[in-house]
């Protein structure tokens, strides 16, 4: 099975968030055993369903996922230039690719606020604002907005994988406004295998569009991920009301053969 690695939310090679993409048919037992031999972030498997359409799936080293960014736009932007529609369980969106990156939609997310007890001390942070469980295609993350830096944290990864399912997400993401076209964001996913991700693009929309509501920051925002883990992604957020738009550069990184 033919397979290609590249680099999201970047320009550079490794650099940003890495995906495998597994570009022939897989048998269904064996894809979450590749994802953790890759043991990247995730690992897609698309099918080819039509001229510009595809299914695919979704995996973390530890778990499937209903739907996710950076494999939504590099999985698109492998396949080729063009408008993609992408059919994953938990969501169906269009794919604009180019030769330098992707963007997508992204369905409108349910943003419900949740009980932030330990939360904070969990992330290492001296204070939050709230923190919101975000529904969008069937992957939930945890938005906890702050104004404390977030470049030190030493998070209870144990206690971030527990408040994180008590409050029905994968993730506790940690945001703040760092001026008003400009996010920082952290996303910590140890209950997937995930310790911390470098570029969370599922996340990276509901961020742009809690943002606004709570400091009316830019529908045009930048999310910056990734430099505490020497991965810094640049995420591109369109937050507007019934057209949320998330993408970023995409840069190949290695291709080959899995000899299973």
């Amino acid at each position: 099975m033919r397979y290609r690695i590249v680099d999201v939310f970047t320009h550079r090679p490794l650099s940003g968030n890495a995906l495998c993409v597994v570009l022939d048919p897989c048998p269904e037992e064996l894809m979450p055993r590749i994802a953790r031999e890759a043991n990247l972030s995730e690992t897609t498997f698309p099918t080819m369903t039509g001229p510009e359409a595809y299914r695919m799936r979704v995996f973390t080293p530890g778990s499937e996922l209903p739907f996710a960014g950076h494999p939504t736009l590099g999985t698109a932007w492998v396949l080729g230039p063009g408008r993609w529609t992408q059919t994953t369980p938990g969501a169906t969106v269009t794919v604009e690719a180019t030769a330098e990156g992707a963007e997508m939609s992204q369905p409108d997310p349910v943003l419900t606020p949740v009980d932030q007890e330990g939360i904070a001390e969990a992330l290492g942070l001296p204070g939050a604002e709230g923190a919101w469980l975000s529904e969008a295609g069937g992957t939930n993350h945890v938005l906890v907005p702050t104004t404390a830096a977030l470049a030190e944290l030493t998070p209870d990864l144990g206690a971030v994988a527990e408040l994180a399912a008590r409050a029905g997400g994968i993730s506790l993401c940690p945001f703040r406004r760092i001026d008003d076209r400009t996010l920082h964001v952290r996303a910590f996913l140890p209950g997937t295998g995930v310790t911390e991700d470098p570029g969370t693009g599922s996340a990276a929309g509901p961020i742009g569009v809690l943002a606004s509501r709570l400091w009316g920051v830019e529908s045009q925002v930048t999310v910056r991920q990734g430099d505490e883990i020497g991965r810094p992604c640049r995420i591109s957020v369109r937050a507007l009301d019934g057209d949320l738009r998330v993408g970023g550069r995409v840069t190949a990184v290695a291709e080959g053969r899995w000899l299973i």
